[in-house]
């Protein structure tokens, strides 16, 4: 009785939390888009009218994917045809491929990111992303993978580089959240640390290699250090932190913002945090976080419960991808770290963006009301050989005996 009434609350402050952004994100991407019109009087805008359309399909999908067991994606996975994290792989990685052909991908600003769907535009690498995470959450729990083998460990990064390869031609900065988000989820699924040390150097190596490679990248990062000594190449940063500046702690008021009218660059996307604390201030800031915040808390429950690996190992890719896509945003947007295109989510103007990063928080919801164990999932996965003991040596790896101490043992402090 006590477990479902706290299932019942986590799921309550998920579903507030994300209506409360995906609101939150109309009402500031109308404010940051408005413009003076004659002599009086300020408009609604087409980009307030467009993140209210897509807001309302948005939820529409997060409640409808909510309703479903996500144990439902593991059925047939064990199987070449009806697997459906290998197909969101394949799928994700194909778009990839196309938006790069010059007659289909559609260029803007000087990078060609999106496919045109008719009535809207698809970025490619918004579903690689939450493929990539998709497809680890099941390869680390739902199949017998040991990771304690390094070649097991490179066959698994394999796709995910991969994935990481097509998205950096496209977007420096997703490449670069999406790898982060896949080392995370690994060193939950049991990586040995000198995996990790082998590693990094090569994608450290490629990184910078990425950033050489590109002029405007690198003139990024010196525009970074000092923006005033090049005004030009630190424009976006120079009107971010006036943004700051002038909001103080009250704001001007919702509305009143000065540089969301043609001083601030991308203020429906990119820096629309900046439109946030200019206009609510401190307020706005610490709401917007503690929305993110509450997101992660739900998601950090689920992983404390005992139930299946796969839906723990779902809840901790999902919140980690939302949340340091929205860190390494606030951090842009603060000048904490180089210029990333890299929107807020949830918040941020976008069609496709928002509704499939809905759908993925569809699937939190899902594994807020549908809880399981490893052993009522067993009938989804492949059946191995029995193990000494006679029973069916299914391997999950979060519920292996480093991750059970390592959540023991933050989960008691």
């Amino acid at each position: 009785m006590d477990v479902s009434i706290y299932r019942l609350r986590h799921q309550d402050i998920l579903m507030l939390c994300v209506m409360s952004l995906v609101s939150f994100g109309i009402v500031m991407v109308q404010s940051a888009s408005m413009r003076v019109t004659g002599e009086v009087g300020w408009g609604w805008s087409s980009d307030g009218t467009r993140q209210a359309m897509f807001a309302g399909i948005a939820l529409s999908v997060f409640l409808i994917l909510g309703r479903i067991d996500y144990s439902q994606l593991l059925f047939g996975s064990h199987t070449r045809y009806r697997n459906v994290f290998f197909w969101a792989l394949a799928t994700a990685g194909v778009a990839c491929l196309v938006v790069l052909i010059p007659q289909i991908g559609i260029e803007k600003n000087g990078a060609r990111r999106w496919l045109s769907l008719g009535i809207c535009q698809v970025q490619p690498s918004e579903l690689g992303k939450w493929a990539v995470v998709l497809f680890l959450a099941w390869w680390l729990t739902a199949r017998h993978t040991d990771l304690t083998k390094f070649k097991n460990f490179i066959f698994t990064l394999v796709p995910v580089g991969m994935m990481c390869l097509l998205i950096v031609i496209q977007d420096f900065g997703t490449a670069a959240l999406v790898g982060l988000c896949a080392f995370a989820m690994l060193i939950v699924g049991r990586i040995k640390l000198w995996h990790l040390l082998v590693i990094i150097p090569p994608v450290i190596a490629v990184a910078f290699w990425f950033v050489f490679h590109k002029e405007y990248r690198w003139r990024r990062m010196i525009a970074f250090l000092d923006p005033y000594a090049n005004p030009r190449e630190g424009y976006h940063i120079i009107q971010s932190l006036l943004s700051f500046a002038t909001g103080g702690v009250t704001g001007k008021g919702l509305g009143n913002g000065i540089q969301k009218l043609g001083y601030l660059p991308e203020d429906t996307t990119d820096f629309i945090f900046a439109v946030i604390c200019e206009e609510l201030g401190l307020f706005g800031a610490l709401l917007t976080a503690a929305l993110y915040l509450g997101i992660l808390y739900v998601a950090w429950q689920i992983v404390r419960q005992k139930r299946d690996s796969f839906g723990r190992m779902l809840a901790f890719g999902i919140a980690a991808m939302i949340s340091l896509q929205a860190m390494i945003n606030m951090a842009v947007a603060t000048v904490s770290v180089p210029t990333k295109g890299l929107s807020l989510p949830l918040i941020s103007a976008g069609g496709s963006g928002l509704v499939i990063t809905c759908a993925a928080l569809g699937l939190l919801y899902s594994v807020c009301r549908f809880q399981h164990t490893d052993a009522e999932l067993l009938r989804y996965a492949k059946p191995k050989a029995p193990d000494a003991h006679g029973f069916p040596a299914v391997q999950s790896g979060v519920s292996s005996q480093v991750t059970e101490t390592l959540w023991q043992k933050w989960t008691t402090h």
